[in-house]
C-alpha cells in the first residue's frame, strides 16, 4: 500500500482518497475505523489488528496528536508481542511507509483528523 498524501481529515492511498479514519494492513486499506472511546484507544479497537498478527502497530494519533494510547492497551499489545509506535499522523504516515518496504509485518491505524 503506497500512501501518496495526507492531510487533516484527508490521506490518499494508492489513488485512492479516504476521508476517514483507517487500518492499513500489508495488502488492504480497512475503515471506516471507529473507536469505543472516541479520542482513548481500547484493546476492543485493534481487533482488526490483532487478526492480522502483525509484529508492529503504528499508531497515527491525530494531526494534532490527541488521541491517547492508554497504559492497559500498551500492556495488552506487549503481552501479544506487538511493537507500539505512537506518532501523530504525519510522522506515523511516514513511519508506517519506511517500515512496510522493510517488512510486511507492520500495520498502520490512522486517526485523520484532530
Amino acid at each position: 500500500m503506497k500512501i501518496q498524501e495526507y492531510g487533516f481529515g484527508r490521506i490518499v492511498i494508492d489513488g485512492r482518497q479516504f476521508n476517514h479514519d483507517l487500518i492499513i494492513h500489508a495488502d488492504r486499506v480497512s475503515g471506516p475505523w471507529w473507536r469505543i472511546k472516541g479520542h482513548r484507544l481500547a484493546a476492543e479497537d485493534l481487533d482488526q489488528v490483532l487478526a492480522s498478527r502483525p509484529q508492529r502497530l503504528v499508531v497515527g494519533s491525530g494531526y494534532f496528536g490527541r488521541l491517547q494510547v492508554p497504559a492497559a492497551t500498551r500492556e495488552m499489545l506487549q503481552a501479544q508481542g506487538i511493537q507500539l509506535e505512537v506518532l501523530k499522523t504525519a510522522a506515523a504516515v511516514a513511519r508506517l511507509q519506511e517500515l512496510q518496504a522493510q517488512s510486511a509485518a507492520v500495520v498502520g491505524a490512522l486517526h485523520l483528523t484532530c
